[in-house]
Formats: structure tokens, C-alpha cells, sequence
């Protein structure tokens, strides 16, 4: 039984001709005389009496046709339904995001999708690396933005749309530290708060390599939040010093550190491979390459 099959039967009980069925189906009237008959003997029972030059539905008939109809009424939703989410009209996209890329990312997204493609269900998780992880292999989520460089290398997770940004020591207009003409040192950092979301194992190693042993997240940072935009307000407000990357928080004041920070965050879309992705994530790419630079 073929969706075509459905379609020949509806036809024809709707105009009880051969003939006429035939031609608004644009086949032939034998054609369309084999997929009745071969309907009818999948079923093992008749479907029409002929009567004339008509044919009519049997009881059983009157059913099928009911059922038919509603085949074919949810077939065409499914067509349409993709078709939709092809073009970003439609369907669900589920997306996982880290705290810098959540900061950049998630107000955007929100706000595009809200304008341009109501239809379209979004949900968005927060969280560490690695929950995310656990979420996209279990396939609650269609994919996720991260530090790469806090990502497990794994055969069955593909990473594409890299971006590498600055990271830096951050506070507000009028802190102490803006006021170090010969730059600022890791030493006089300290004295405040340090506030970061959770550090990769590689940005806790360049740290320490630049800065010291004490420079190593677990001792120096006292302030510690997977939600950056939370961090930032902190830093506005009191002498807390933010280490994230600069176009977390554009308007505070970059520190010019002696000796500088080396390394960048490498953020990246992350995907299952050999899975299908979500229509939606081509408007995740987007955003990425519009929004994600420093």
C-alpha cells in the first residue's frame, strides 16, 4: 500500500469515474485500474461496486477512504513540515551554549529567530563542556557553542565554525588598576576578586605559565559563575577584576597586563557526526560569523 494508491482511491471516490480520476491524475486508465485492483487485493476486500458507468463505494469502501484521507492529510503535514524547516519556518532547535559564547550569542538568537522565524521553537541550555556534551551524545540538544579547547577530542563530535577571541583582565572605569601607568602585573591583580566562569585545562596551564603557580584558576579565582553576563555586572559594580574574553564586556576597561596574556579562546560549533543537522543551526552559523569576533 503507497501513498499513490491513497491518492488514486480518493480521486476516484470523489468523482466516481475511471476516466475522470484518470486524467486529473494524469495517468492512464488502466494505470489507474491496476492500483485500485491492486489495492483492493492487498486489503482482500472490494472497494467499489460499478454501477453503470459509475463506480461507487462499497461500505468498506466509505471507511477506507476516511482513513486514506487522513494518511494523506498527515503525509503532506510531514512534506511541509520539512519543507518549512528548510527554510527556517518551522521545527525545533535545541542548542547548548558556554558562558562566553552564551554572552555573545543567546540574546542575538533569541531575538532573531522571535523576528524573522517565529515559527521555530528554540531552546537554549547553559551549562559546562561537559553536560553539554553528555546532552548532544543523548540527543536532546542539535548541537552546541563552546571553547573547543575545553572539549574532549572524540571521534563522534565534529567542531566547524572556529573562532578564535582575546581574552583578558577586565574592570570598571575609575578602578584602582586603570590608574598603573607602567602597565599592571599578576601580582597587583590580586589584590581584588578575581571573578571567571570555569577555565580549560590549556587556559589554566598558559596562565600559570605566564603568571605563575598562583596564577592557576583554582587558587586566584575567588568569583566563579558558568553565567558571565552575571560576572560582568559584578565587575561594573564593585573593584572585582574579570578574566573573560574582551567582547564579553565591551565597555569595561581592558588591563594592559605585564607580561600580556598569550593565549585566545578558540570557540566552535559543536555537531554529532554522521547525524543530520538541524535546518535551524544555519542560522547559528550566521550569527557566529556576524557576531563572534573581537
Amino acid at each position: 500500500m503507497t501513498l499513490v494508491q491513497l491518492r488514486h482511491l480518493i480521486a476516484l471516490a470523489e468523482s466516481g469515474s475511471f476516466s475522470k480520476s484518470a486524467q486529473a491524475m494524469y495517468i492512464t486508465q488502466p494505470a489507474l485500474s491496476r492500483s485500485i485492483r491492486a489495492l483492493e487485493d492487498e486489503l482482500g476486500m472490494p472497494l467499489f461496486d460499478r454501477v453503470g458507468r459509475r463506480s461507487e463505494l462499497t461500505s468498506f469502501g466509505h471507511e477506507v477512504v476516511a482513513r486514506a484521507r487522513q494518511l494523506v492529510f498527515e503525509a503532506g503535514e510531514l512534506r511541509d513540515s520539512g519543507r518549512q524547516m528548510r527554510e527556517g519556518q518551522g521545527g525545533v532547535l535545541r542548542i547548548g551554549m558556554g558562558s562566553g559564547p552564551g554572552a555573545m550569542l543567546m540574546t542575538p538568537l533569541l531575538m532573531r529567530m522571535a523576528t524573522r522565524h517565529p515559527k521555530v521553537r528554540v531552546v537554549v541550555a547553559r551549562g559546562g563542556t561537559d553536560l553539554l556534551a553528555q546532552a548532544l551524545r543523548a540527543r536532546t540538544l542539535d548541537a552546541l557553542v563552546v571553547d573547543a579547547r575545553s572539549l574532549d577530542p572524540a571521534a563522534d563530535l565534529q567542531v566547524s565554525e572556529l573562532r578564535e577571541m582575546r581574552g583578558v583582565f577586565m574592570c570598571r572605569r575609575g578602578h584602582p588598576l586603570t590608574r598603573l601607568r607602567k602597565g599592571v602585573t599578576f601580582e597587583a591583580v590580586q589584590r581584588y576578586p578575581i571573578a571567571s566562569t570555569p577555565l580549560s585545562e590549556e587556559v589554566a596551564r598558559s596562565l600559570i605559565e605566564t603568571y605563575g603557580p598562583d596564577a592557576h584558576p583554582e587558587h586566584c579565582v575567588t568569583l566563579q559563575c558558568e553565567e558571565v553576563a552575571s560576572l560582568v555586572d559584578v565587575a561594573r559594580q564593585s573593584d572585582a577584576v574579570l578574566l573573560a574574553i574582551r567582547a564579553a564586556a565591551p565597555d569595561l576597561v581592558e588591563l594592559k597586563m605585564t607580561p600580556p596574556i598569550e593565549r585566545v579562546a578558540r570557540f566552535g560549533l559543536v555537531t554529532l557526526r554522521r547525524r543530520t543537522e538541524a535546518p535551524g543551526l544555519s542560522i547559528v552559523r550566521e550569527l557566529i560569523g556576524e557576531l563572534m569576533h573581537d
